[in-house]
């Protein structure tokens, strides 16, 4: 049965010891369900994805997935699927503002295509906060490790400049296409 391992992962939210702020071990983690929906992680290092992102911040203080203090004003995000931890970047199809961040959390639960959910300081740094949910691409990368100490830190990834507008309508209209 899938519910015993999942209600294990969603009690690590609850609070308590923390893990160390760290790159290893990286966990994929069993699949799990939640809300009736089936999630499987899985390595993927190709990962490039469309649709929403939100972010959160509220839970200040809890444990991430990863077993991490979650500290909202850090650059940090929920995934569903990706390992924990795992880097990725994230463009804001609205601006083509790009950033970089570190997944240590599950999530998104709410649907509605969402494919990420930021923290605070993410959301800041990519300049969707006001906005509370935004078009995004979210794809895999492997960050020069001053990046990833950075990001380990609390501390934002060296600034990213913006994607090409010829990409950023590339990605719209793709994005549109897939709404279809």
């Amino acid at each position: 049965m899938v519910l015993a391992p999942a209600l294990l992962m969603l009690s690590a939210c609850a609070g308590g010891n923390f893990r160390p702020v760290s790159d290893v071990p990286v966990r994929i983690g069993p699949a799990y369900m939640v809300r009736g929906v089936a999630y499987v992680p899985a390595a993927a290092p190709g990962y490039d994805a469309l649709g929403s992102a939100s972010w959160y911040g509220s839970e200040s203080g809890n444990r991430t997935a990863n077993g991490e203090k979650f500290r909202p004003g850090w650059i940090t995000a929920a995934h569903t699927t990706l390992p924990l931890p795992t880097y990725v970047e994230v463009t804001a199809l609205d601006t083509g503002r790009r950033i970089i961040v570190r997944v240590n959390d599950r999530g998104p639960f709410a649907g509605g295509g969402r494919i990420i959910d930021l923290s605070r300081g993410a959301a800041e740094q990519l300049g969707i906060r006001a906005q509370g949910h935004a078009p995004v691409r979210v794809r895999r990368v492997e960050p020069a490790e001053k990046d990833r100490k950075r990001l380990r830190e609390g501390k934002p990834a060296a600034s990213l400049p913006p994607l090409a507008p010829q990409e950023l309508q590339r990605l719209r209209l793709r994005l549109s296409a897939d709404k279809r």
